[in-house]
């Protein structure tokens, strides 16, 4: 559906500290009103540029974690390859 524009952020497990990340959202197939989901891709892949209309295969990793007594959750889009 639409993808935004990679950035840095902070983290433990990269060797320079940080890490590119840009959030991409993806829609079922099937028509007007099928599921979106707002997901993270990190790394080589938030370099990777998707357009609206494309049409792509991904794997998604669901998670949740908490945070000052909230519950947050994320997508990871671990994979994504243009069909």
């Amino acid at each position: 559906m639409r993808q935004g524009e990679a950035f840095s952020v902070q983290s433990a497990k990269a060797e320079a500290g940080q890490i590119q990340k840009c959030n991409i959202v993806l829609k079922e197939l099937g028509g007007k009103f099928e599921n979106e989901y707002v997901c993270a891709m990190l790394g080589n892949l938030a370099a990777c540029r998707f357009y609206e209309g494309d049409v792509v295969a991904a794997t998604l990793r669901f998670s949740t974690h908490e945070y000052q007594g909230q519950v947050f959750q994320e997508i990871l889009a671990t994979d994504i390859v243009k069909i």
